[in-house]
């Protein structure tokens, strides 16, 4: 053996006599010829890292020949996860005497093959260098795992053994578990973890060391990357989990390398063998933080549209009660103005009345009065069906209801000369308010007729086709048409289109809402010249 004594660097061989010592220099042969002949690796490393020297043994365990060994870093053949633990064996090797274990790379095929390693400095020609002896343990690995089979055997045989061979089984199976549970761990993206029975954290994937920064292992560092307001509920759900043996979820904020919490989904199971008991417990955390802002937009969006939603309904209440108490009020003023102009009107001499401009002010009076009137009758509608909103509605035939529309109509159909043509399909009901049904149709078709072209003989053609668990009616005409800007105000509140006839802006307006108030929908296609078509969607 290489022995280190003061500044004389020597080889000890134990003879029959005893030991014998030859210096380096003096023995450089037969030390050379001995180091040839062990099974052991041996090589001599410069202070820079180089290969000076170099044995068969090693030659051969690393596939290269000498020529390629000499003047090569040592460091070629030492894995990229283990030169930091060669970097520490290094320094301390050139302080003093080091050993350690670690794996060499195959230069031919990549294997890696375990060596203990023993070095010490030793001086040639007055240079130190380092020299490593290096034994391959995988004999020695393999004899281990002969001896276990051997005590398994032996504790079949031996009842007094029995228990401690099933626990090293158990453990032996649960190592195998946590390698195979550790290679699937580190090739998914989400920061993976196991723990032991007591909850312990036995294992962490690169995405958790990648995540915070630090090598953070203890129980102690972990703990302190949750966010102080999550802890205590954390480790509430997690006892409970680990006492109950039940799937575990939550949700805590977690401390990043960036120094900002992160919102995470963490989930474990328990890992159970064959017999069903519970081996370690695996467990993932995904980053749920943008999820959770997003969330928290939509709920203070939420929160902002209820909010608004209460302010429209009082609005709308405040404004049903408005229409409500100026229609009533009006009611009295109007009903006095036209009992006021009766009464005029049978003061003045026939002759007066009859004569201009007396005769056409008393006329535009009386058809000013009954203009008021029917709007303040229209407003009492509106208001009416605001509060017909949510009344329970039942199926109502759409057959009837169309019939005796066109028999109201029929005395404007016959004036204009107008052709109806009417498409239904068999028994096609709707869920309506009968009235509102009524209304609905009535105005669709009263304004195709008097919205007609004075160039053609108005054509108005009414379908109605079940779709899905909708009707679809649709009531189209030759008429005027409409422009895309009167499109945009169409169904607004004492919006109007036309002057040249006489009404009050408030029908389409009061057939869309009670199209909505039922659930349905209600769209309109024109042509400016050419025609309109209107159509509703209404629930079955």
């Amino acid at each position: 053996m290489a022995v280190r004594t003061g500044a004389v660097d020597a080889l000890a061989i134990q003879g029959a006599d005893g030991p014998r010592i030859f210096t380096l220099e003096s023995a450089d042969y037969g030390y050379r010829h001995l180091i040839e002949q062990m099974s052991e690796g041996a090589v001599l490393l410069g202070p820079d890292g180089l290969i000076l020297y170099c044995n068969a043994a090693l030659a051969a365990a690393l596939g290269c020949s000498l020529s390629e060994l000499l003047g090569r870093p040592f460091t070629d053949f030492i894995p990229a996860k283990y030169q930091a633990y060669w970097a520490e064996l290094w320094l301390v090797g050139w302080n003093t005497h080091a050993r350690g274990e670690l794996p060499l790379q195959n230069g031919r095929d990549g294997a890696l093959r375990p060596f203990s390693v023993s070095m010490n400095v030793l001086t040639f020609s007055g240079t130190p260098t380092l020299a490593v002896l290096l034994a391959d343990m995988s004999a020695h690995r393999e004899i281990s795992t002969i001896r276990s089979v051997v005590v398994k055997q032996n504790a079949l045989l031996d009842r007094k053994n029995e228990e401690l061979v099933r626990q090293q089984a158990a453990r032996q199976a649960v190592e195998r578990a946590a390698a195979e549970v550790s290679r699937v761990l580190e090739g998914i993206p989400q920061i993976a973890w196991t723990a032991d029975l007591t909850g312990a954290t036995t294992y962490l994937n690169q995405r958790w060391f990648d995540y915070v920064g630090e090598q953070a292992v203890s129980a102690e560092q972990i703990a302190s990357r949750i966010h102080p307001d999550d802890f205590a509920t954390c480790m509430q759900r997690w006892e409970r989990s680990l006492a109950n043996q039940e799937f575990l979820e939550l949700e805590c904020r977690i401390l990043s390398a960036a120094g900002d919490y992160r919102w995470m989904l963490g989930r474990a199971l328990p890992s159970r063998n064959e017999q069903g008991e519970v081996v370690q417990w695996i467990g993932t955390y995904t980053d749920i933080h943008e999820h959770k802002v997003a969330q928290e937009r939509i709920t203070q969006a939420q929160r902002l549209l209820r909010d608004n939603n209460e302010e429209l309904t009082r609005v709308n209440v405040d404004l049903d009660n408005f229409i409500y108490t100026a229609s009533h009020d009006l009611k009295g003023p109007i009903t006095n103005i036209e009992g006021l102009l009766v009464a005029l009107t049978d003061e003045l001499p026939i002759e007066a009345r009859q004569r201009p401009p007396v005769n056409d002010i008393l006329g535009m009076l009386t058809k000013s009065v009954e203009r008021f009137q029917r709007t303040i009758e229209q407003l009492s509608d509106v208001a009416k069906l605001h509060r017909e909103h949510g009344l329970p509605a039942a199926p109502v035939p759409l057959a009837p209801v169309l019939h005796d529309v066109c028999l109201d109509l029929a005395p404007l159909v016959r004036s204009t000369g107008a052709q109806l043509d009417l498409d239904l399909g068999d028994h096609v009901a709707v869920t309506f308010l009968e009235k509102n049904l009524r209304s609905l149709i009535y105005n669709l078709l009263n304004n195709a007729l008097k919205y007609r072209s004075p160039d053609r003989l108005p054509r108005v053609r009414v379908r109605a086709q079940p779709e899905g668990r909708q009707v679809r009616l649709s009531v189209q005409d030759n008429g005027l048409g409409i422009s895309p800007a009167g499109l945009r105000k169409l169904f607004g509140l004492f919006e109007r289109l036309h002057s040249h006839v006489e009404g009050s802006g408030i029908g389409l307006f009061m057939v869309k809402k009670m199209v909505e108030n039922a659930g349905g929908r209600i769209a309109v296609e024109s042509e400016l010249g050419v025609g309109s078509t209107f159509t509703v969607l209404l629930p079955q």
